[in-house]
């Protein structure tokens, strides 16, 4: 069982920004960036092209509607994407609010405090549609 899995479980807490009976997005709890969230399947699958065309269609139509949440909710040029899945096995698209390319090296972390995480995956919230 992935990390990802115990989170969509409630078994480990999450800054959740959206959520429906297919995917979950929350804050990525080591961000590049603030706004930095991750979007998940709820269906463990290691790698994203053994979804079926399907899911993954229905995986990026909720990181589309993420994404536009992220952009009315966090000042950047634009939101970067990206599904690299070595670190966790579990499909998860990376939605990270970018001003450069440095934003998307996945070395630069950003640091926020628990209330801080709160307040923004609120925000977030708010603006999902």
């Amino acid at each position: 069982m992935s990390i990802f899995t115990k989170i969509i479980n409630g078994e480990i807490p999450s800054y959740k920004v959206a959520e429906n009976n297919d995917f979950i997005a929350f804050l990525d709890i080591n961000p590049n960036a603030k706004g930095h969230t991750l979007v998940v399947p709820k269906k463990e699958e290691n790698k994203i092209f053994d979804l079926s065309k399907d899911e993954y269609s229905a995986l990026m139509d909720f990181s589309y509607r993420v994404a536009k949440a992220l952009e009315k909710t966090i000042a950047c040029k634009r939101i970067g994407m990206s599904v690299i899945g070595l670190e966790v096995p579990h499909v998860h698209v990376h939605l990270i609010p970018i001003n450069s390319m440095a934003d998307m090296q996945f070395q630069q972390k950003v640091k926020l405090s628990n209330d801080e995480f709160v307040e923004l995956a609120k925000l977030i919230a708010d603006n999902f549609v």
